[in-house]
């Protein structure tokens, strides 16, 4: 599945991104807030038309927490305890009945059974673990059949003026947790292996359409894949 793309790619690894984001802690909430809002609320959205009981891969803070309401379960995991740390404290004020537990998880390793969810959520995410693929195949084996693993982020322009700039950014970026170089293809090409996934829609959205929602159907038993998408840059 490795292609020209992915081999540019360093890999980020755990104590990397562990580091980071126990710097990013204190600080999240008022600077990436704004930034990310368009984002999380699209994929929030999204989210609850598919069904009642929600895992939040990569909760953070909990700032997602307030999009959801009555009537839906929600569950939040992060690797990084400071951010886990802040979500606790918003779930203590009372305001979020519906967020059920979160807690310090390794998405690559959860620890669910398998069906649980109707929807795995990961905002600003897949871009940063140390093997996506991994993670993906762990979102797929805890949504049910039917469920969506619906995803946010920024993903790399293959080519003009965005790709050159990204490409260059990439060299000084993962020592700050991030991985601007990773594109849509990586995605789809997981979702082409892995034999009980699809990818079936992916639209622009954020401040300039910066931003890619992506959303994946598990499939059932006797159920057909629809035509693949196009790789889009």
């Amino acid at each position: 599945m490795a292609h020209g793309l992915d081999r540019e790619s360093k890999d980020l690894d755990r104590d990397t991104m562990e580091r980071a984001y126990a710097r990013w802690a204190p600080i999240y909430d008022a600077v990436c807030g704004p930034v990310f809002e368009k984002g999380r609320r699209a994929a929030t959205a999204a989210a609850k038309y598919v069904g009642k009981r929600i895992l939040e891969v990569g909760v953070g803070t909990g700032l997602s927490f307030q999009d959801y309401g009555p009537g839906y379960e929600i569950y939040g995991i992060d690797l990084s305890e400071p951010m886990i740390a802040k979500a606790r404290e918003r779930m203590a004020t009372g305001a979020f009945p519906h967020v059920k537990e979160v807690s310090v998880m390794d998405a690559h390793d959860l620890t669910y059974p398998d069906g649980m969810f109707d929807c795995v959520v990961a905002q600003f995410v897949i871009t940063l673990v140390e093997r996506p693929e991994r993670v993906l195949d762990e979102c797929a084996r805890v949504i049910r059949p039917g469920g969506e693993i619906i995803l946010v982020n920024h993903l790399y322009s293959e080519r003009g003026v965005a790709a050159a700039i990204e490409r260059w950014f990439s060299k000084h970026a993962h020592t700050f947790g991030l991985r601007p170089e990773f594109p849509f293809q990586r995605l789809k090409d997981w979702a082409d292996n892995h034999g009980g996934a699809e990818v079936v829609d992916r639209s622009f959205v954020g401040p300039l359409g910066v931003y890619s929602l992506v959303r994946f159907r598990k499939l059932g038993a006797g159920d057909a894949a629809t035509p693949p998408l196009a790789a889009a840059g």
